[in-house]
């Protein structure tokens, strides 16, 4: 086991004293090399989750244990977010190479490390290129490299496609899943996206609505390497079926909630 999320409950509480729930109760096991995905409905908490895991966030109980230890998570995980989070005056080369300054290390074990990212994320022709010269997969695909370059226990990914447009999208999703075979790389997969999370995915947590509680953990047991045929396959539609039947009810539910 590389990290266990140990029956994590968060609440929140506002100036006035008012309460809001909004995880309950989770508890699930990432291994080592698995590529774990959550999904859920909007609002369910899978953000909150993340930090919590990260160490952006502390929980109102449960505890998070990497490799057997409580021990603080962040210089065990590193995370990919949504926004992209690049330093605008650093070329791609300099900004994957920050957290590696950050350790001490000779600049040029920091260069061979960040070309060898530099090149899993074909981005060899860019690497002197700023952030505002490249497209928003571009970006993206450096702040992957930029966390992989760190070698983390727990990569940690918040929707990070989600603000791409839908043909990127996809092909970053391919990315993804040739890179993390490249890497075996213990992953946490944020997502409200069913199709994506069983694309990706070895194992899929399927969260309830605020509050967010495990409703399910759904096995995504489909050949890898994970190329574009699959989504015609029966095995995945019925897997994505198997989800939405979970989710369906709940998104309804929080749609009918939300003010």
């Amino acid at each position: 086991m590389r990290v266990l999320i140990d029956h994590i409950s968060k609440v929140y509480t506002d100036r006035q004293g008012e309460r809001t729930e909004a995880l309950r109760d989770i508890h699930f096991a990432i291994e080592e090399n698995e590529f774990v995905v959550v999904v859920g409905p909007s609002g369910c908490g899978k953000s909150t989750l993340l930090n919590i895991i990260a160490g952006l966030l502390s929980p109102t109980s449960g505890q998070v244990i990497f490799e057997g230890a409580r021990t603080d998570s962040k210089p065990h995980t590193a995370v990919v977010f949504q926004d992209f989070a690049l330093f605008p005056w650093r070329t791609v080369l300099k900004n994957i190479v920050y957290g590696l300054e950050e350790k001490g290390l000779k600049w040029a074990e920091q260069i061979e490390i960040a070309k060898k990212y530099i090149t899993m994320v074909g981005l060899q022709r860019f690497e002197n290129r700023y952030p505002h010269q490249l497209s928003g997969g571009m970006k993206q695909r450096v702040s992957i490299a930029r966390a992989l370059a760190n070698d983390p226990l727990l990569l940690l990914m918040d929707e990070p496609f989600s603000a791409l447009d839908a043909q990127t999208r996809t092909l970053m999703q391919y990315e993804l899943s040739r890179i993390w075979e490249e890497t075996q790389k213990s992953l946490l997969y944020i997502t409200h996206n069913i199709q994506e999370a069983v694309f990706l995915g070895g194992r899929v947590v399927v969260l309830s609505r605020r509050p967010g509680r495990i409703l399910n953990i759904v096995k995504i047991d489909l050949p890898r390497p994970r190329r574009e045929h699959l989504t015609i396959e029966k095995q995945y539609l019925e897997c994505v079926d198997v989800i939405w039947k979970y989710i369906k009810e709940e998104a309804k539910e929080a749609l009918e909630e939300s003010p």
